[in-house]
């Protein structure tokens, strides 16, 4: 099994969990290939919106790899991303900058964001429980829909 942080913002991780799916890096499908079955999947959103300004900065979701496809999906004419089923968990919004010291992935405390600008990322089991321990607040949610 093994621990990822997707980056995104807070709306699109939105339509995600509403609809028991996840994109990574602009529908690329080269991230979404390094997973599988049961791995973790940890979302951040730096910003609320993305063509908007306003900070977010938080983990916004939280759930696991729900099965082995990996399929494309027609958003328009010029946008057809890749995408996986995921299975959400219900959860509490968590801020990053408290957990910033405690979090071994984020190696330069002072440029902390600078993880998550590949926007995803491998992370150690130990980090991602510290972080799921104040996410996940109940029961699975979502799963492929």
């Amino acid at each position: 099994m093994k621990y990822w942080i997707t980056v995104a913002s807070k709306d699109h991780i939105a339509r995600g969990v509403a609809g028991g799916f996840m994109q990574a890096n602009h529908g690329k499908q080269a991230a979404l290939k390094r997973m599988h079955t049961g791995d973790w999947v940890l979302f951040y959103s730096p910003k609320q919106t993305m063509n908007g300004t306003e900070p977010c900065q938080a983990f916004t979701a939280i759930g696991q790899v729900a099965d082995e496809e990996i399929y494309q999906h027609k958003m328009s004419d010029d946008f057809i991303p890749w995408r996986r089923n995921i299975g959400f968990y219900q959860n509490t919004e968590t801020p990053v900058a408290p957990l910033v010291d405690k979090l071994d992935f984020i190696t330069n405390k002072k440029s902390w964001g600078y993880p998550f600008r590949f926007g995803f990322l491998e992370i150690p089991e130990h980090d991602f429980e510290r972080i799921k321990a104040k996410m996940i607040t109940g029961k699975l949610i979502t799963l492929n829909k």
